[in-house]
Formats: C-alpha cells, structure tokens, sequence
C-alpha cells in the first residue's frame, strides 16, 4: 500500500493498495450479491439506462451521422449514472438495509465534487458525438445514406478514417475509466477535493494496470453483450457493474483519516 504524493495542497494522501489480477471476479460476485439484496432500488438503474440507450438507438436511426458517437457518449457519462448504486452498497457494506431513500440522498447531495465530475463527462460526451458526427459527415468516403449502410460499412471494409476513430474512441475511453473508476464512489464515501479524488483514482490505476485492464475488459464486454440484446442486458449490468465499482474502490483505496461524508 503507497501512498499517493500528489493529493492537494494541505489534503492528506490517499493510499492505493495492491490488489491480485483476479480480483475484478469477485467484484463481480459481490455486485451481483449487492444487487440481490438492494432489489428494485438497484434495478431500476438498469432500467433507466436499457431506456436511454433504446431512445439513443432511435435518435441514430433517424440520423446516422450520430451513431458512431451517441453510443460512445452515452456510455461515457455512465459513472456518473451509477452514482446511487454506490450509495446502496455503501449502506450495505454498514450492515443496514438499503433502499431508494439512500439513492435520493446520494442525488440530492449536490456537492461541488460531484457536480464538477458530472460537467467533466457530460462535457467529454458532448465532444465526442459532436467530433464523431462531423468526421463521419465530412470524411467517410463510402456511400452511406443510412444506418444499415453505415453498419455495413463499419463491419464490412471499415477505411482509415474509421480506424483513427476507433483509436481515438479507445484513447478517450481509457483516459475517462483512469479518471472515474474509483473516484466517485471515493466521492460519495469521503470529503475530498474533485482534483485529488481523480488523482487517486488515476493512481490506483498505475498501480494495478493489470487488475484494471481486466476489469475494463469485463466492462466492455458486458456492456457489448448489452447493446447486442437491444438494451436489455443493461437491466442487469448497470447494476452489478455499479455495485462492483464500489467494491473496487473500497479493495484499491484507503482513505484513512479523510472525513466520512454523511
């Protein structure tokens, strides 16, 4: 366990453990044990995203320009959305029983923190689709006038331009999991300032890039397997991958003495 040495001025350092390869499996096993007992009050996120990520397949559909980046965005602001699921497992790691008083409560804290890290994502999503929508607009020199065409595109004889923005998806999809991974459940547990709790996160990632990487592949793929069943499989995999978030931040991070948010 190390400390990190660049937390703000005058704020004591958060500590990052080492954690095993493996352990993102049972992050996963305990999500899904968080999901069981929280019930409706961690399933409905799941609901509200399968919703929002069928209203952004309608919105592609009527205009193919947007579809490379709607996805993309959208799952960009994910973390965020997760934020009450955090708070359910907070309260069940204490031992009390869970429920949608404490996703209220985690919504309506309104702390500086969390408002700044929803302005950064909803900002990183909005450039995307935008920077996504004018590269395929202006640049895709296929002949593409709708979204099966644009699918056919993209999985038959994708060009160069759709391989740059497959590497800038991944550039900018990395870089947003360094900076949330652990920082907003940390967030919502301790009173620590926006810059340092994404500094610890983005340490706990240097620290444990395998551990990650595999985590970030399950999350990947769990949210393919999802889109590939028209939404659906969000129902369930917001909220166990929520809940895991939480046990992942509570394996990598040791607060110490920063004050518990209440």
């Amino acid at each position: 366990m190390t400390p990190t040495p660049d937390s703000s001025p005058g704020f004591p350092p958060v500590a990052v453990r080492s954690i095993p390869a493996a352990r993102p499996l049972q992050w996963l096993a305990l999500g899904w044990r968080d999901l069981r007992r929280a019930g409706l009050a961690s399933l409905i996120h799941g609901v509200i995203v399968a919703l929002g990520g069928l209203l952004a397949l309608m919105l592609a559909m009527r205009h193919w320009q947007l579809l490379p980046g709607v996805f993309s965005g959208f799952l960009l602001v994910g973390p965020i959305l997760a934020t009450g699921l955090y708070a359910l497992s907070r309260r069940l790691d204490q031992g009390e029983r869970a429920g949608f008083r404490d996703v209220l409560a985690a919504w309506r804290c309104g702390c500086r923190p969390f408002v700044l890290m929803g302005l950064m994502l909803v900002a990183f999503g909005t450039v995307w689709v935008a920077l996504s929508a004018t590269l395929f607009h202006f640049f895709v020199t296929a002949d593409v006038t709708d979204t099966r065409a644009f699918l056919r595109y993209a999985v038959g004889q994708p060009d160069h331009l759709f391989v740059l923005w497959t590497v800038l998806g991944g550039l900018v999809a990395a870089l947003v999991f360094a900076l949330t991974v652990v920082s907003l459940p940390l967030m919502l547990d301790r009173r620590i300032p926006f810059d340092a709790s994404l500094r610890a996160s983005v340490n706990a990632v240097a620290e444990n890039p395998v551990p990650m990487a595999v985590w970030a592949v399950l999350i990947m793929v769990a949210t393919g397997l999802s889109m590939a069943t028209f939404m659906a499989g969000f129902v369930l995999s917001i909220p166990v991958i929520g809940h895991a978030t939480w046990h992942a931040y509570r394996d990598t991070l040791d607060p110490g003495d920063i004050p518990v948010r209440t």
